[in-house]
């Protein structure tokens, strides 16, 4: 099977799509959800690359409330949030966590458990969170993206970082994330106008 490489627009309208998603999940639903399994493999796209949040397995439901659920460690490895191994609590902002690494999966190209990570002992998100720190962010981005709006891929860079944030009450919520990715959009047009 060949290989279809995402333009720029898709892999936007992909990220927008997942975010509405998760935050309809989050804030709208009640009893809220809690996905537990959000990454790549659970996102489908239609025709028209909409994308739609599947699998809901591991889905857990939370009274509005809570701020989490007591549960035994369940997900993808490279996905999940560094505390949810530490106390087993499931919680809105481990999604957003988890939601993070999907958008570096869609800036970088690569899979969070990606086999150049094996060799150096690590994962995506600590090597992403490594090269920021040396100031060298360039050095993560699909190469594929090199013509793509800077200033639209940075903005979504640093929503990534936000939700990757190690300390989950530092990560905006699902629906502060979506506005934030809809706002590059709208800001655009409205320089463009």
């Amino acid at each position: 099977m060949d290989k279809k490489v995402l333009d720029w627009p898709s892999r936007y309208k992909i990220a927008v799509g997942v975010a509405r998603g998760i935050s309809y999940l989050h804030h709208d639903c009640i009893p809220h959800i809690i996905h537990r399994d959000i990454k790549s493999s659970n996102i489908l796209l239609d025709k028209d690359m909409e994308a739609r949040v599947s699998d809901f397995g591991l889905a857990t439901l939370m009274e509005p409330d809570r701020t989490h659920v007591s549960t035994l460690i369940a997900g993808t490895f490279g996905y999940l949030a560094p505390e949810y191994f530490d106390t087993g609590k499931a919680t809105a902002k481990g999604d957003v966590y988890s939601f993070g690494v999907v958008l570096l999966e869609l800036l970088t190209g690569r899979k969070p458990t990606d086999e150049t990570f094996i060799e150096e002992g690590t994962k995506l998100v600590s090597w992403v969170k490594s090269v920021v720190r040396e100031k060298r962010e360039e050095l993560v981005l699909d190469s594929s993206l090199a013509c793509c709006p800077a200033d639209e891929v940075n903005l979504v860079f640093s929503i990534a970082l936000m939700c990757l944030e190690p300390e989950p009450s530092r990560r905006p919520t699902m629906a502060e994330v979506l506005k934030l990715l809809e706002q590059i959009k709208s800001e655009k047009v409205v320089k463009d106008v």
